[in-house]
This record gives C-alpha cells, sequence and structure tokens, in this order.
C-alpha cells in the first residue's frame, strides 16, 4: 500500500501545511445561526466528477401492495408521491448494488479504479454488520483503498460526502468514491402500510478529486438531535437465552441477536424535516457566500413530495428546481440522493458548473445539506 493512503499526520511533508491550513477551516462546535454543527468557512477543495446508480430489477407498485395490505395507489401516491419502488429478492446482495454502482461512477468519471484512496460507503442495512465497504472497494477494484462505512441513516449520503471532501481538503487523500446504499425493505413490516409502502432499495455512487482550484463543496452544514431519536427507528430486538454455568449458580443470561421493523412516527418526522432543513440548506448557502437565486436546483432525499415541496416554498425556491424520482424509486435511504442525482444527469437537467443545493434527513434524528457545484460530464 503507498504510504500516502495510510491516515498519517505527517503525508509529504504536509505537517506543518495541516497545522496551518487546516483549523482555520472550522469554527468551534457549538450553536452557528442556529445549526449546532461544524460548518465550512470556505469552499473544499473536491470536486464531483462521476456519478452513477443501480437498483434492483424486482419492482413493486402501490397496485401490488394493495393485494395484501388495506391501501391503495390513490392512497399512497397522494400521501408521499411513491407510485412504485425497486426490492431486492431474498438471494440479492446490498453489498452487489453498491459496487455495481461505485463501477457505475468510476466509469463515468474515467478514473482508474486503482487510483481511489477512500472510499465511504453510508449504509445502515449492510450484509455484513462489521461493515460492507472493504467488500465494495475490492468489488470495484479499489484495492489500495482505505474503506469503511459510515451509518446516518438517510442523512448518511450527504454526511459521508462532507467527511470524504474533508479529506481530500486536507490532502490526505486524491480521489475517493462515496456511496449510499441501503435495503431497508428487508427491515420493514410488510403489514404495516405506513411504512412498508415507504422504502425501496437501490445504491447510488460519487467520485470526487481533490480540486484546488474549483472546489465543489462551497458550504455544509450538519445537525442532529438525539432527543427525538424515538421517532423514527430500526431498533435492537434480540432474544434472552439462559447458560448453565457450573460455577455460577444462577447461571448467566445473554441475547440471541435481532432487530424490530422500522418504526417510525410519520407526523412527526414531516414536522421536523420542514422546520429543520430549510435551517440547514440555508445555513450552507451562507457558508458558501451564495444566495437562495444562485442555486440551480434543490436535490433533497427522497421521501415525501409534500416534504420536498414544503422545504423549497419556505426557502423560496420554485418547485420546478426541485429534482425528484421519488415516483419511481421511494425512499431509499442512503441511496435517494446520488440515485436523484444520476438521474437528473442522465436526462441532461444538471450540467457542468450547475449549483445543486443538497439535503439530507431522517433518522437521529439528524440533516445536514450542502452546496455542491457540478464538475462532471453532461
Amino acid at each position: 500500500m503507498q504510504w500516502r493512503r495510510a491516515f498519517i499526520g505527517v503525508i509529504s511533508g504536509r505537517a506543518a501545511a495541516l497545522s496551518q491550513n487546516a483549523l482555520p477551516l472550522f469554527r468551534h462546535r457549538g450553536v452557528c445561526d442556529g445549526v449546532r454543527s461544524c460548518v465550512t468557512m470556505k469552499a473544499l477543495a473536491a470536486s464531483l466528477v462521476g456519478v452513477g446508480s443501480v437498483a434492483p430489477d424486482q419492482t413493486l407498485t402501490n397496485e401490488d401492495l394493495s393485494t395484501f395490505i388495506n391501501t391503495s395507489d390513490e392512497w399512497i401516491s397522494q400521501r408521499t408521491g411513491i407510485s412504485r419502488r425497486k426490492v431486492l429478492r431474498a438471494d440479492e446482495k446490498l453489498s452487489s448494488l453498491a459496487t455495481s454502482a461505485g463501477a457505475d461512477a468510476l466509469a463515468a468519471a474515467a478514473v482508474d479504479p486503482g487510483s481511489v484512496d477512500l472510499v465511504i460507503l453510508a449504509t445502515s442495512s449492510p450484509d455484513d454488520l462489521f461493515g460492507d465497504a472493504t467488500t465494495v472497494a475490492t468489488g470495484v477494484g479499489a484495492d489500495q483503498a482505505v474503506a469503511f462505512d459510515l451509518t446516518a441513516a438517510c442523512s448518511g449520503f450527504l454526511f459521508a460526502l462532507v467527511t470524504a471532501s474533508q479529506f481530500l481538503e486536507t490532502g490526505c487523500y486524491e480521489t475517493a468514491l462515496v456511496i449510499g446504499a441501503d435495503a431497508l425493505s428487508r427491515w420493514v413490516n410488510w403489514s404495516d402500510r405506513n411504512t412498508c409502502v415507504l422504502f425501496g432499495d437501490g445504491a447510488g455512487a460519487v467520485v470526487l478529486k481533490r480540486n484546488n482550484a474549483t472546489p465543489g463543496i462551497l458550504g455544509f452544514a450538519l445537525q442532529s438531535d438525539g432527543k427525538d431519536q424515538h421517532k423514527l427507528t430500526l431498533s435492537y430486538a434480540g432474544s434472552s437465552q439462559h447458560l448453565d454455568i457450573s460455577t455460577k449458580p444462577d447461571g448467566a443470561s445473554v441475547s440471541n441477536g435481532s432487530y424490530a421493523p422500522i418504526e417510525m412516527n410519520g407526523k412527526d418526522v414531516y414536522k421536523f424535516a420542514t422546520r429543520e432543513v430549510p435551517v440547514v440548506i440555508e445555513a450552507a448557502l451562507e457558508k458558501a457566500g451564495l444566495h437562495v437565486d444562485d442555486v440551480d436546483w434543490l436535490l433533497l432525499h427522497q421521501a415525501n413530495i409534500r416534504i420536498m415541496e414544503a422545504v423549497a416554498d419556505r426557502i423560496g425556491i420554485p418547485s420546478s428546481k426541485i429534482l425528484t424520482n421519488l415516483d419511481e424509486y421511494g425512499n431509499t435511504s442512503a441511496a435517494s440522493i446520488p440515485l436523484a442525482l444520476h438521474h437528473a444527469v442522465k436526462t441532461g437537467k444538471v450540467v457542468p458548473g450547475h449549483i445543486v443545493a443538497c439535503a439530507g434527513f431522517g433518522a437521529g434524528l439528524s440533516s445536514g445539506a450542502a452546496i455542491m457545484r457540478w464538475d462532471g460530464a453532461a
């Protein structure tokens, strides 16, 4: 492994540069413009140069769901904007989706997989609880990359994007692959129409290249509030097992691992998103030195069309600037933002130089925004 790919404090004599230049990037952690987070004071030297995505070929339409639960196409589409979703089959792997999306993004960026220094996989539903990032990195041919998973649910891709950009900004790495992938169809109660109609599976990825001349992450803001964590959960629900131990008269109790299906207070999550997402977007725009009128496109986590419309209205962006493919894919959690970005690039909506205000939100509860300039091919 090349030494530049080891995350160490001194890289090619950069110790002095890091100590002198990295600290001014940040304000102290605290309340900053209503956002409790670490917020950039200048753009990050990370250009978005490629995007890719993939989804399972198995489709469940609203009509399909109405055959086994008490719902209808009208009920789902009017409340969510979702018409269908893609779901993995029982023998299919999330890591395979993530690998395909990553390879797609690398090909679009014309980047040699062997030159990738960092792979971050944002997911809450890996095949392996220890993480899938290393499997994905090997699968795309990034054999020398540092790879790890990042879990932040539906905010995961946005958080991973900012994390990778920081590594590029410091000069530790030159090229990063950021993937958002989730298979929450594995974790819904298929008799609960309030949750099972929402989620689909998929993966999306972007390639970042270090670029001081034309930075691509112009500003960002992140926040979280654990007081409302219980509003959206996928909780541990292991069963107990008694162990008969000769050295302990009462034996011992242990737990056999399992998780309960997703539970969500939809009304409260809606209120959270429509209240907090405008705040983080406005904070990110301020850090970028931009006004809402400078934004070409609004790209939000694809959870609910009513949330997207409400956020756009509150920050003063016309609905015609909303990027969405929610109707075709449903809520794909960490995959939703890169899936929608890939669709927008493929269809010619997003072109080089466009400014995209991007925001994720969800379990935690957490939210984050990044103001991005698209530098990839049209």
